[in-house]
């Protein structure tokens, strides 16, 4: 008998703990011939800013050993197109949508949060932290504790009560549980971890960057034991926040060791550049993970490896 993907999140049902990664799915339309985005957890947009934004000049992707190198810059319609365009097609479908926000400055945040309020349809804000402060010269909101509990109050002040919001943590800082507390401190419901982690590569036709900005984001395969363990250390300082785990998910057995260290939900997001259907093939393969391992429930096993060695439990697998 298949495992129980449902998973519970404060008041959120969700079929399952499979989401989309903001940034890699759009807003769900580029999925829809290969997944049924109504049976995914939740879609996690890419970043709406209250503005519209033509993103980066081009080159802004190239593809790296075990990832991808990418510099978008947040190319989108602004909150407007996003809610008169695509929330609508995401609820007529059946689907959750989960919407990243982002912007410059803590009163853009809860702006671009109230607006989404009003919003009929809108299941949780997940917050990108990782946009350039413009009061602070351009050091994202995400390496500094106070910037990020700034924008963390504006949004948790600004949205609905019932609307979840989830902070996105950076990798690049030296204590990320000091961010995630503060983010928590300031009103947070969940965290998500982790954002990409800067890079740059260097073409050896061109002998320059390979980015028309030189450096961007890596994302990708070969960032994942920096998010696993990023997520651990966070799931071991603040037990009882609900944690959405991202970085380089590409199989049902990925999915798991998320959930092992202690994420409730895991994000997909690279692996759909070359596999759109991957979402639907890793809940297949995490329900053969769990069914392996004699679970019943996805919900039973989240934090499991946290456990002391040799935890007893009347499953002699996870003994």
């Amino acid at each position: 008998m298949p495992a129980d993907l449902r998973t519970r999140i404060g008041h959120l049902d969700l079929p399952s703990p499979i989401l989309t990664a903001s940034g890699c799915a759009g807003t769900g339309r580029e999925l829809a011939q290969f997944t049924d985005v109504a049976r995914l957890g939740a879609v996690i947009t890419k970043s709406v800013t209250l503005e519209p934004r033509a993103g980066n000049p081009a080159p802004r992707v190239t593809e790296t050993p075990s990832g991808v190198l990418s510099a978008v810059g947040l190319q989108g319609p602004g909150l407007d197109g996003f809610l008169q365009r695509d929330l609508p097609w995401l609820l007529s479908r059946g689907a959750r949508a989960v919407v990243n926000i982002a912007g410059h400055s803590a009163r853009e945040y809860g702006e671009v949060a109230a607006r989404l309020s009003d919003a009929a349809g809108v299941t949780a804000i997940e917050i990108n932290l990782g946009c350039p402060d413009a009061a602070a010269a351009g050091r994202p909101f995400a390496l500094d504790p106070a910037a990020a509990a700034q924008v963390v109050g504006a949004v948790r002040g600004s949205a609905r009560y019932d609307i979840p919001v989830f902070a996105k943590l950076s990798p690049e800082v030296t204590d990320i549980v000091s961010v995630a507390k503060a983010c928590v401190s300031a009103g947070v419901d969940g965290l998500s971890m982790i954002n990409t982690l800067p890079g740059m590569v260097i073409d050896p036709v061109s002998l320059r960057p390979a980015l028309a900005g030189h450096s961007g984001g890596l994302s990708g395969p070969a960032i994942r034991p920096v998010a696993v363990r990023c997520v651990w250390l966070v799931r071991e300082a603040l037990p009882d926040v609900p944690i959405i785990g991202v970085g380089g998910v590409r199989t049902g057995r990925d999915a798991l060791e998320f959930l092992l260290a202690g994420a409730s939900l895991v994000a997909v997001g690279t692996v759909l550049f070359h596999d759109p259907s991957a979402c639907s093939r890793i809940q297949r393969e995490l329900e053969e993970e769990l069914a392996a391992r004699g679970v019943e429930r996805v919900t039973d096993i989240v934090g499991r490896a946290h456990q002391p060695a040799g935890y007893a439990t009347e499953r002699r697998s996870w003994v």
